[in-house]
């Protein structure tokens, strides 16, 4: 087992962006529900607290010792949305009060966007199934000794600058800005480590791409290792 720093903090407060309404599976109750069956194998007892983002719910006082989660969404972290310029607000007012605060895929994006960097459409198109990239940051070393993090991926967007603080952690082909943090307090990653793998093959099955490219994106699931705990431990560390 990875060693990690001590866990304090025992609760997480997950921001909904995409409940993902007629799309999951039925072995999937909700999109949410990813995230705790991820956080509840690597740290028993912990609490959640959910918000409906685009509905206007966000946290209102941040506790330095919980962590907040910024989850997935079909939107895009550009768009002149409303819930989008309030998330924006809130990731600003999170970082400048040292919050713990991390984000898979669209939230990796706003976070990004947030604090100075900018997301856009990726050149390479939709990036799917399971991906593997370089580690390039000393931090990420205690949590993928090997080097590298594979994990899997759903995303038509990338950051393409990141924000003048920040430091990359993983890079690949792909997506140059696979993870990064800032700072100690702020974690985010491109991919999506709540996914399993029968819920990236339910993700594939029911996409609107060619079926070549859905074989393709099947047969990218044949890896040994996919590093999603160990992106928990340390999100749940940081």
């Amino acid at each position: 087992m990875v060693a990690a720093n001590p866990i304090f903090m025992k609760k997480i407060h997950i921001l909904v962006c995409d409940w993902f309404e007629g799309l999951l599976p039925e072995f999937v109750p909700s999109f949410p529900s990813l995230f705790m069956q991820m956080f509840d194998a690597v740290e028993k007892g912990l609490v959640y607290q959910l918000y409906d983002v685009p509905k206007g719910e966000l946290p209102v006082s941040l506790n330095r010792d919980d962590l907040y989660l910024i989850a997935g969404s079909r939107a895009g972290a550009y768009e002149d949305q409303e819930w989008i310029h309030q998330m924006i607000r809130f990731i600003q007012r999170a970082a400048e009060s040292n919050a713990r605060l991390t984000g898979t895929c669209f939230g990796h994006q706003i976070i990004a966007q947030a604090l100075g960097g900018r997301v856009e459409p990726a050149s390479r198109g939709w990036g799917g199934g399971a991906r593997s990239s370089a580690i390039v940051h000393p931090s990420a070393d205690p949590f993928f000794p090997d080097g590298t993090l594979c994990l899997l991926y759903n995303h038509n967007d990338q950051v393409v600058q990141l924000p003048e603080a920040a430091e990359r952690i993983a890079t690949s082909d792909f997506c140059e800005n696979e993870a990064f943090r800032m700072g100690t307090r702020i974690l985010t990653f491109q991919g999506h480590p709540e996914y399993t793998v029968p819920y990236m093959k339910h993700v594939i099955d029911i996409s609107n791409h060619p079926q070549q490219i859905k074989d393709t994106t099947h047969a990218s699931l044949e890896v040994p290792v996919i590093h999603d705990l160990q992106v928990a431990r340390w999100m749940l560390s940081i």
